[in-house]
């Protein structure tokens, strides 16, 4: 795509990493990071040993880990960037819901439907959900992270923006190790330490990861999911989910409607919104699932939702709108619900997902590769745009215009 799936940060939702989770983008990058000599850093850690200590970290413990540890520049870099390109929920879903996903969720749930309707029978979350939740974070564990814990959150917490808060994730994950639940060269995840198939940071893994196997192990990052996403089924149902609910319904709203009822704040019953006239995307009524909001992601001229109190559980996961509709919409795609019926409108340069997927194709058969066409703009079709612009002696802007897709044709 034109921001690779297989970047490091999607830019599609960016949080302050706290009571979440995840709280980074979806899809961990699976990219190792050098480590690189640093004497501050050094320092820093053999200062940070006696704080450890004195938290009840053991002296052997923290020796091992940090003996496979080190300085990695990289994640300060991610870390200061993440927060470089918003995605509309339209590219949100065309990166973590395609139709890709959705048919690699359904031969997930076919394969391991067993242990997810265990899981729905033990903590009262659908499996569609846990499912769903598993694409977003890891695609279904095939991006669970393989930066090591230690050298990410101490690097961070080293650093200094958002110090305490990884110097409490690096404790976690010291006292994770001493727990005996993960050895420190089997402690991989993403560049903020976000770990496994369901991608728990440090504390959200000590509060509500579960060993659901028995075996003295509450193990998320080997391949067999089940710990993982027994562990993010606990952690909703902790969170207030009610099964039998949606989290959400796509709507339709009347002409007339007054657009500043929408967002989270303007909870009201199914039959009172149904007074304003909305209906569902067949034209009824919308069932009670208690009280409810209507969120429009992208103004009038997008799809609309009705959300429920399961929208608010999902914040808990990740506090993102993208975020929360892309796991809702995933999920009821895995269950065999269909695509968003609402229109998407056109971006800022007046071209809908048809015309910049045109664009990545021209691109392409041009010679300049612009990632795969699925009408994402990231990196690579930018950069692709602005060879093609340098090569045809045109302004290199990288911008996908109307202009651009005129002279394409």
């Amino acid at each position: 795509m034109g921001l690779s799936r297989r970047s490091v940060l999607l830019g599609i939702s960016t949080l302050a990493l706290s009571g979440c989770a995840s709280g980074q983008p979806a899809f961990s990058t699976t990219d190792a990071l050098p480590t690189a000599r640093n004497p501050g850093w050094d320092a820093w850690v053999d200062a940070f040993r006696s704080r450890a200590l004195a938290a009840g970290i053991r002296a052997p413990i923290f020796d091992a880990a940090f003996s496979v540890a080190g300085f990695t520049p990289g994640v300060i870099e991610r870390d200061r960037n993440q927060t470089e390109r918003v995605r509309t929920l339209e590219d949100y879903i065309a990166i973590v819901a395609d139709e890709e996903q959705v048919r690699d969720g359904r031969a997930k749930f076919s394969q391991f439907g067993g242990l997810l309707r265990q899981l729905e029978a033990q903590y009262g979350v659908e499996a569609h959900v846990i499912a769903a939740i598993w694409g977003v974070e890891s695609r279904y564990g095939a991006r669970r992270g393989s930066i090591p814990v230690i050298s990410a959150t101490s690097t961070l917490a080293y650093e200094g923006r958002r110090g305490a808060f990884f110097e409490r994730q690096l404790l976690a994950a010291l006292r994770i190790q001493q727990n005996g639940d993960i050895s420190p060269r089997n402690m991989t995840g993403s560049w903020a330490g976000a770990m496994g198939h369901t991608q728990f940071i440090p504390t959200t893994y000590e509060a509500y990861a579960v060993d659901f196997r028995g075996d003295g192990r509450r193990d998320i990052w080997e391949d067999d999911p089940t710990d993982g996403l027994a562990s993010a089924a606990n952690y909703l149902a902790r969170s207030g989910w009610r099964r039998g609910q949606p989290w959400g319904v796509e709507v339709r709203l009347p002409q007339d409607f007054d657009q500043s009822l929408t967002g989270r704040g303007g909870g009201r019953s199914a039959e009172s919104w149904a007074a304003l006239g909305v209906r569902d995307m067949d034209g009824r009524v919308v069932p009670n699932n208690g009280s409810a909001s209507i969120l429009t992601p992208m103004g009038p001229a997008g799809p609309a939702f009705m959300i429920f109190s399961n929208y608010t559980v999902l914040s808990r996961y990740n506090n993102s709108q993208n975020y929360i509709i892309g796991v809702g919409y995933l999920s009821d795609r895995i269950a065999g619900g269909p695509p968003i019926r609402g229109g998407f409108p056109p971006d800022a340069q007046g071209l809908r997902m048809s015309d910049r997927q045109e664009i990545q194709r021209r691109l392409a058969a041009a010679g300049f590769d612009p990632g795969d066409v699925d009408g994402v703009i990231g990196d690579r079709t930018t950069a692709a745009i602005g060879a093609w612009e340098a090569a045809n002696g045109l302004p290199v802007t990288g911008v996908a215009s109307r202009d651009l897709l005129v002279r394409l044709r």
